[in-house]
């Protein structure tokens, strides 16, 4: 297990290593000054020059590149001051560090995955269990088909159906806003409830399915065949055997589903004017603000890389016929 987490690992950093190259080279080959750019349209040669010095512009592409990647491991200096590691460079248009400027951002992000995450993990799961619990009943036919007519649906289009109804219109519930969970974890709650159940609902159609299905086939398996020819009560072969190996697929998706939440829930952040990483995202590449959408897609990358190394640990323990070498 030791050996397999340490090659994933040293891949991971060679995997994280190519994509930053790729990214750098391929955002600063396109033929734009990038110092005009921060300058401003009406902006003298003069300002231009300095800016360029400034942002480190002047110097060789490859030169460039080798300080932005030893920035990220021991961080670099600029004329506004030391950057710390891991530092993904400077804004060409706020001036602000990159990786300060995504840590600010950063909370939201995961409140909002993390709330979500856990709505449409319990409810997906246990309905797609019921489902599977109760097959070719009454219970499974209405499960199925409620799964089915909402994962037809997307957030953009949940998301003002349930803003007009529970806050314009009722006054129920407040506008979706952020506040930090050490500052009021009530007030946190309650600001995201309702994106929360906007992508709950999305999500949940999805795992539901996918959990009855996972289950139904398990309990064809033969070692849950004979489990039952033992004689072991019904609940017990359902939970302690068909449970677990069903556990596999779903994981796989939750690695891929949580990774892409975690680098930006773009659609949802818009949908409810949330400030996140995906806000971030999208407003960095409107304003050709390339360091800042370098940075975004590196974190965006790292996080994917760690999550599927936690996804493949997970099998180790989730089927016991997996062996990791």
């Amino acid at each position: 297990m030791l050996q397999f987490l340490v090659r994933r690992l040293m891949g991971a950093v060679v995997i994280m290593f190519l994509i930053g190259a790729f990214t750098f080279f391929l955002f600063y080959a396109i033929p734009q000054d990038f110092a005009q750019l921060s300058c401003g349209k009406n902006c003298s040669p003069e300002n231009i020059a300095v800016i360029r010095e400034n942002l480190g512009l002047d110097k060789s592409i490859s030169v460039q590149f080798w300080e932005f990647m030893v920035g990220i491991v021991s961080g670099r200096d600029f004329p506004v001051g030391h950057c710390a590691a891991p530092c993904l460079g400077q804004s060409f248009a706020t001036g602000d560090f990159v990786w300060d400027s995504i840590m600010d951002r950063f909370p939201l992000t995961l409140s909002l995955t993390v709330g979500g995450l856990v709505i449409f993990l319990v409810v997906g799961l246990g309905t797609g269990l019921l489902a599977a619990w109760k097959r070719g009943t009454v219970v499974d036919k209405i499960v199925s088909g409620a799964s089915m007519l909402l994962s037809s649906f997307q957030i953009y289009f949940l998301g003002p159906i349930f803003l007009g109804i529970f806050v314009y219109s009722t006054g129920w519930m407040e506008n979706p806003k952020y506040v930090p969970f050490l500052d009021d974890p009530w007030k946190w709650a309650v600001g995201l409830l309702l994106p929360w159940v906007v992508m709950a609902t999305i999500f949940t159609a999805q795992y539901t399915r996918m959990a009855r299905s996972t289950m139904i086939e398990q309990l064809q398996e033969e070692h849950v065949r004979t489990a039952r020819a033992k004689g072991m009560p019904q609940r017990y072969v359902f939970f302690r055997y068909a449970w677990r190996g069903s556990l596999a697929p779903i994981v796989t998706i939750l690695g891929m589903d949580l990774s892409g939440l975690l680098a930006g829930g773009v659609v949802t952040e818009f949908t409810f004017d949330l400030a996140g990483i995906g806000r971030l995202a999208v407003d960095s590449s409107s304003s050709k603000d390339l360091p800042l959408t370098m940075g975004v897609m590196l974190f965006g990358a790292f996080f994917i890389l760690i999550l599927n190394i936690i996804v493949d640990l997970a099998y180790a323990y989730i089927d016991p016929r997996v062996r990791l070498a």
